[in-house]
């Protein structure tokens, strides 16, 4: 068993590195004052397969892919941040005594921790962090504990490391979430406090639903779900090969019953999507209604989709922007990075890593 970083503090600027199925991410922040700067960014396209469903399955290709984007992103950071899927974490929140130290926590989650983690600890890797007193015993303190197969782990560190950057963070997709919904949460009545904010990330294969209460991850689920089925219908339609129907659903210039037949159809489904998940949400937790939506990922720049869904649920629905109230660097293109803003939410939560 190892104790990995997933929440350790950082000191050298560093990258967060989204890695999703379809593309590696890059991006660094830097600060001035207190307000942050976009430095570098690149979005590198992945060859198909090499993650399938958030798992790596092409380390090589993987690692290539992000020593292009830092080529292309001109970023002299030479340490980075990335994340393993929700789904590759358990999470349980354990009382300990408020009286240990660090390193005697440490010690006491080591013999305890197999009460609670269905994998044998020596192919795990484990972090904690004090959350806080314990409501009910102020002898004892929350602890946040999180487990993650070795393997998951390993897969991205070999991938940095193929890249020539050294991991510094590995983070879970959901706190990534969580850490980059405080720039956007000015954009939510009450910023966020007191209120229950649905986070939907809607990727290339997969929706990730993460909702916050009073700004802390509260739910997590993922959907097999995405932008790639409005590419392969483009295909499919249009006799195209997936990389064309993939420039052309950015690009345009598709006939004219692409929007009816094609594209309206779509937003409907992703509209389907989203209330399936939230029902899963609320039919397994104590809460039946969320204040607001928050759309993440590529498929939120689908023009239109925000207003279809606050319009079908009844929830204000918003396209998530992290960088609205950061400065840009002159080497940045600031029209490709609100383009990509929406997809870029994770990537970002885990660059203000840096700032830790």
């Amino acid at each position: 068993m190892a104790f990995s970083d997933l929440f350790v503090p950082s000191s050298p600027p560093l990258v967060g590195l989204d890695i999703s199925s379809t593309a590696v991410k890059l991006l660094e922040l830097g600060k001035s004052g207190d307000r942050y700067r976009v430095e570098s960014y690149a979005v590198e396209p992945l060859p198909p397969n090499s993650v399938i469903e958030k798992n790596i399955s092409d380390v090589e290709a993987v690692g290539e892919a992000i020593k292009r984007a830092v080529k292309r992103s001109n970023t002299k950071c030479k340490h980075a941040a990335a994340a393993v899927a929700g789904s590759a974490v358990i999470t349980k929140i354990i009382p300990m005594p408020a009286d240990l130290s660090t390193d005697e926590l440490e010690q006491q989650i080591e013999l305890e921790a197999d009460q609670y983690i269905p994998y044998p600890l020596e192919e795990v890797n484990l972090d904690f962090e004090v959350l806080g007193p314990s409501e009910n015993d102020p002898g004892r303190v929350e602890v946040l504990l999180a487990a993650s197969r070795s393997e998951n782990v390993d897969v991205r560190v070999a991938a940095i490391e193929l890249a020539g950057l050294k991991p510094r963070v590995i983070d879970v997709e959901a706190y990534a979430m969580e850490n980059a919904f405080h720039l956007i949460s000015s954009q939510v009545t009450d910023q966020g406090f007191n209120q229950t904010i649905a986070i939907v990330d809607v990727g290339a294969t997969m929706t990730t639903l993460n909702v916050l209460h009073d700004m802390k991850t509260i739910y997590t689920r993922e959907q097999v779900f995405g932008g790639k089925q409005l590419t392969e219908e483009i295909q499919r339609r249009y006799g195209l090969s997936y990389e064309e129907a993939g420039m052309a659903k950015r690009q345009g210039g598709l006939p004219d019953n692409y929007v009816p037949e094609v594209m309206e159809p779509f937003k409907e489904a992703m509209t389907q999507q989203v209330s399936r998940s939230l029902q899963f949400f609320f039919s397994s937790a104590a809460y039946n209604s969320v204040d607001h939506i928050i759309l993440a990922g590529g498929s939120a720049m689908i023009s239109g989709i925000d207003d279809m869904i606050a319009n079908k649920l009844g929830v204000q629905t918003s396209i998530a922007n992290p960088f609205t109230n950061m400065t840009i660097a002159s080497r940045v293109k600031a029209q490709s990075l609100t383009n990509d803003a929406p997809s870029l939410m994770i990537a970002c939560g885990l660059a203000l890593r840096s700032f830790d």
